[in-house]
């Protein structure tokens, strides 16, 4: 392993869905499904794109996908209907979230997450998922004006902390998150759920793991 492979951060942000919260890929499948609802086919290449990207983002792929006849909004309506269905009771982790998290609280290192989620939809899912009392601040994205892959919400993560970006590691699945990250200033660290993001971003990953618990090797 490299020097600078282990690097003992003073802050680590999280993404929430897709890297904390396994979400994302019952979303895809709610997306179709709304949107032949209302007569539209929408493929997870489309879908796809959207993952990490704030909903102003969400809703421009949608729009210059399919045009300005589409109905984005009685189809988001319909899509959060069954997203809300699905994960209002229960909401299932990814594997070696909680290892990882306990042992970054091992080490007194505080801990944000940061997702394009709304601030009050985020904490009701971590209360879901029962894990909103193991972080020291969430931000969502409706408190920043420019959503992933700007870095706008990793720095007001970061400055709630207490904390310098170049201190900081963050965790994201997403390519807009790591752009993000890396905009910002923070060493970013890449656990793959859906999408396999290009050779460009991959190459401003500080390390890549398999699953969140691989991770925890990286602070010792």
């Amino acid at each position: 392993m490299r020097d600078n492979d282990i690097f003992k951060p003073a802050g680590v942000i999280f993404d929430m869905d897709g890297l904390m919260l396994d979400t994302e890929r019952p979303a895809v499948l709610f997306w179709t499904i709304a949107g032949r609802i209302s007569g539209w086919e929408i493929n997870e290449e489309t879908v796809l794109r959207t993952l990490g990207v704030s909903g102003a983002g969400t809703r421009a792929i949608f729009m210059q996908e399919f045009g300005p006849d589409f109905p984005y909004d009685k189809v988001k309506g319909e899509y959060r209907r069954l997203y809300n269905e699905k994960f209002e009771k229960a909401i299932d982790l990814k594997p070696g979230l909680i290892t990882l998290l306990d042992h970054l609280s091992s080490l007194k290192i505080p801990i944000a997450v940061a997702t394009s989620t709304r601030h009050d939809s985020a904490m009701a899912k971590l209360a879901v998922a029962g894990i909103q009392n193991k972080f020291d601040v969430i931000v969502g994205g409706d408190e920043i004006t420019n959503g992933k892959p700007s870095p706008d919400i990793f720095l007001l993560a970061a400055e709630k902390l207490g904390k310098q970006p170049s201190e900081c590691v963050g965790f994201e699945d997403s390519p807009a998150g790591l752009e993000g990250l890396h905009a910002a200033g923070i060493r970013s660290v890449f656990i793959k759920d859906m999408v396999e993001p290009p050779e460009e971003i991959l190459s401003t990953v500080w390390r890549r793991c398999t699953d969140l618990a691989e991770a925890v090797e990286l602070f010792r």
